[in-house]
């Protein structure tokens, strides 16, 4: 009899807890199921704007081979709109850009690769778009432009790419020595083989000037203040005394 009515009053504790905090139990499991809804949901459009943004990159990479300039620029444009936070996107500029410089439209591709470094994106698809960069400007013959972009960039991959570039710039605005520098860095690079032709770039070591040497500074004499001394009067030469003629004097008469 007590063991039934201990059943009865753990059944009532129960139903006492379930009545005060079933509510609590049954919102949190709903809000479980949602946010777990929610994820799924947000994973599968995140899956979708992938596959959605990969074909679409796909027809781009198809018009910038064709030559397609127009097509391709309403894909990119679209690309760039709906799809910014992709990797697409920023892929898309690097294939514009190419197709820019292959219609001769140097400056068009100048820009987009401006546009990609100053956006988000990876920095491997950064350090790709400014060596591209750095190549139109060296062949528009701004190479101050190319030293000041790559002059201060720190990556391993592309170090090789980035230092015969600046020796090419350095060598054209007459810096050998700095040039020099820069060609050495990459014949001594392990990983410039992958992305250099280190045969090219140790010709153009071997061809460059040598040099020009300092003249050393010779010490120009003082002027020594020359004094003007005062002439020496000559004494004046004397003129000989000159005879008094004296007339005789008439005779007495």
């Amino acid at each position: 009899m007590d063991d039934l009515l201990s059943e009865k009053e753990q059944i009532e504790q129960i139903r006492s807890w379930w009545s005060e905090y079933g509510g609590y139990v049954i919102g949190g499991l709903g809000l479980g199921i949602a946010v777990l809804a929610g994820y799924n949901y947000y994973q599968n459009s995140k899956l979708e704007a992938q596959l959605e943004g990969s074909a679409m990159y796909e027809s781009l990479t198809q018009h910038v081979v064709s030559g397609s300039l127009e097509e391709a620029e309403i894909v990119a444009s679209e690309l760039g709109m709906k799809y910014a936070d992709t990797s697409y996107a920023a892929q898309a500029k690097l294939a514009m850009a190419r197709l820019y410089m292959d219609k001769n439209r140097d400056q068009d591709a100048m820009d987009i690769l401006n546009e990609l470094l100053a956006n988000p994106a990876d920095e491997a698809t950064k350090h790709v778009a400014r060596a591209r960069l750095a190549r139109l400007l060296a062949y528009q013959g701004k190479q101050q432009e190319v030293i000041d972009l790559l002059e201060d960039q720190d990556s391993e991959a592309f170090a090789a790419i980035y230092n015969e570039l600046l020796g090419d710039a350095y060598y054209a605005l007459g810096r050998i020595e700095d040039a020099q520098a820069a060609y050495q860095r990459v014949m001594l690079d392990p990983l410039a083989t992958a992305t250099v032709d280190q045969q090219l770039v140790q010709w153009k070591a071997l061809d460059l000037p040598e040099p020009a040497a300092e003249e050393p500074t010779v010490a120009e004499p003082e002027a020594q203040e020359i004094v003007d001394e005062p002439a020496t009067e000559e004494p004046a030469a004397e003129e000989p005394a000159v005879d008094e003629t004296v007339e005789p004097s008439e005779a007495e008469e």
